[in-house]
């Protein structure tokens, strides 16, 4: 079970938002970062919120990201990393 809730979903918000903005610079890899934010973005209003291993598996997609976009991109995903680390540092367990 998720405390993180309420303002610091919005962390899950704005990573999606960002990853979103990320998606429209990247080329290569617009699709999976746009599947990437709106998956944060359906996180970010559920009713409860994701477990460490989802977090996980975001944070290992968000960084092979960021080695494989240009800087530009790059900056705003890592941007958007820490957000999910912000919210990942949250959530009980682990």
């Amino acid at each position: 079970m998720c405390v993180a809730t309420g303002m610091t979903r919005e962390a899950l918000a704005t990573a999606s938002e960002l990853l979103a903005d990320a998606a429209q610079s990247a080329d290569d890899d617009s699709e999976r970062l746009s599947d990437l934010a709106d998956q944060l973005d359906a996180l970010s209003t559920a009713d409860e919120g994701p477990d460490h291993g989802r977090l996980a598996r975001i944070q290992n997609a968000l960084h092979d990201l960021e080695d494989s976009v240009g800087d530009d991109a790059a900056a705003t995903i890592a941007e958007a990393h820490e957000h999910v680390r912000e919210y990942r540092s949250g959530v009980e367990g682990v």
